[in-house]
């Protein structure tokens, strides 16, 4: 349910909490500066430098350079960064929830160290003191990301806008659309689905009976059990939001509990949960954890609705039924059963309400869509097949994480080819938007660094700057 790897290790630098406090402790440290302020917030010299070598790094690493002085670049993005963390504050937003990010990326430096000491005397720091630095930075990186988000949530482009974009590119600047697959599929779920939820039901119900009686707490079995990767980090807890935020059945249930008390188990369209309510809400703003299980299946379980579907296959081989009639009859896939079984990227977009609607509907796939969303074991299939073949029974999950068995059907690739507004509209459209969004956003910052106290140490004044209007 969360987001994640939104930061980089090589932001993470020295950088001087007190002064007399290090030099008790007799670090040897170079001392450090403030080279600019922006609002209420200062910039260290070390900072630019630790944002200058990130800069370079990723370059070199995606094969490119850049005319410009990676210090006054990096310089200018922490400026950046620090006028959208104070619009943040000033706009009141929700306080993102980074415990769980901080402790991944400190076990990550932890381990490149090679130990906690050897990570302490490489950041000139004791680990607690670091973890708090690391925290407030990546806390800020949030902060100007959902800042970034907010001011752009609500451009949106016309079909109109759509082609006037397209238009406008040049031949060279029109994208190439790598190949993609158009297919259909026969889906069966176990057999056993009623048992395998009575299990999962039953196990939360003896964790809720532990954590009633005082043996565990919903943190600890969240952490050991749930199959909610993200909150589970968290001893479960989830961000702060409205009860709009939450699916249905988790938000009735939610709304129903009083601060420290569990939910009975709750069957949602992600698995069951239970629930337990952190504290009162907070202007509409709710505080929750819980642990997910989801039904589980025993080997055999699994393999039965594979057995099914390779029967299937030697009929459709044997041309005694076609792929499309077995779809209809055979399939538990209600999306495409109706559509001989053609694969779109309904289902995902119903579980987005922002683009729950018929244009946005797909049934090309590139490889990187089948990572994102579709299964891969979907893809490793289609590219053993020719168009028209139907491939053998395989185990896969569908969009909810639950598992299933399918047989695919190769219908066509598409061969790599230059964007057009036709055949790749919903492309086109993205790409649009996006420009939009960033002329938005640019307008935006303009405006806004004019109102805002900013200082440049003279050091930096002379360097190339995006928006000249830093220089004051």
């Amino acid at each position: 349910m969360l987001k994640k790897n939104l930061f980089t290790t090589a932001l993470l630098s020295v950088m001087i909490l007190s002064v007399g406090a290090l030099m008790a402790q007799k670090r040897q440290v170079v001392l450090d500066r403030v080279v600019a302020v922006v609002g209420g917030s200062s910039i260290l010299y070390s900072e630019v430098v630790d944002q200058a070598k990130t800069l370079v790094a990723d370059r070199r690493a995606q094969g490119y350079t850049s005319d410009r002085d990676p210090m006054n670049e990096g310089l200018e993005m922490l400026m950046r960064r620090k006028l959208l963390y104070n619009q943040a504050l000033i706009d009141s937003l929700t306080p993102p929830s980074v415990d769980g990010y901080v402790e991944e990326q400190l076990q990550q430096m932890i381990a490149q160290a090679g130990s906690i000491a050897e990570l302490e005397v490489k950041q000139h720091m004791p680990l607690y003191n670091f973890r708090e630095i690391l925290r407030q930075q990546i806390t800020e990186q949030q902060y100007a990301q959902d800042m970034q988000a907010q001011i752009t949530s609500e451009v949106k482009v016309t079909p109109g806008e759509v082609e006037q974009f397209f238009n406008s590119l040049k031949e060279e600047e029109k994208p190439l659309i790598p190949e993609q697959y158009v297919y259909a599929h026969i889906v069966r779920y176990p057999s056993s689905q009623e048992e395998a939820k009575l299990r999962a039901k039953e196990r939360l119900l003896e964790m809720r009976e532990r954590i009633i009686s005082g043996k565990s707490t919903m943190a600890v079995l969240a952490r050991t059990y749930s199959v909610d990767v993200g909150s589970a980090m968290q001893g479960g807890e989830l961000p702060a939001g409205p009860l709009s935020g939450l699916t249905k059945p988790y938000a009735d249930a939610l709304a129903k509990l009083k601060p420290g008390q569990i939910s009975e188990v709750v069957e949602s369209e992600f698995g069951f949960h239970i629930i337990e309510l952190i504290e009162e809400p907070k202007n509409g703003m709710y505080r929750s954890r819980h642990i997910l299980l989801k039904p589980s299946y025993t080997i055999e379980e699994q393999i039965e609705p594979t057995e099914y579907l390779d029967s299937l296959v030697a009929y459709i081989k044997n041309d005694s039924i076609t792929f499309e009639v077995a779809a209809k009859e055979h399939s538990q896939d209600d999306l495409s059963k109706m559509n001989g079984g053609l694969v779109s990227n309904h289902d995902l977009l119903m579980n987005n309400p922002a683009f729950a609607n018929v244009q946005y509907t797909q049934t090309k796939f590139r490889h990187e869509d089948f990572g994102s969303g579709k299964n891969l074991n979907d893809y490793m299939a289609l590219t053993k097949l020719k168009p028209g073949e139907v491939s053998s029974a395989f185990i896969s999950e569908d969009v909810k994480g639950n598992p299933i068995s399918k047989i695919v059907k190769l219908l066509e690739v598409i061969p790599t080819h230059a964007a057009s507004l036709n055949e790749d509209y919903l492309t086109v459209e993205e790409m649009a938007l996006e420009d939009k969004k960033f002329k938005h956003f640019e307008k935006w910052l303009r405006g806004k660094i004019d109102e805002i106290y900013v200082y440049v140490d003279p050091d930096f004044r002379d360097g190339e700057f995006m928006y000249k209007n830093w220089i004051k």
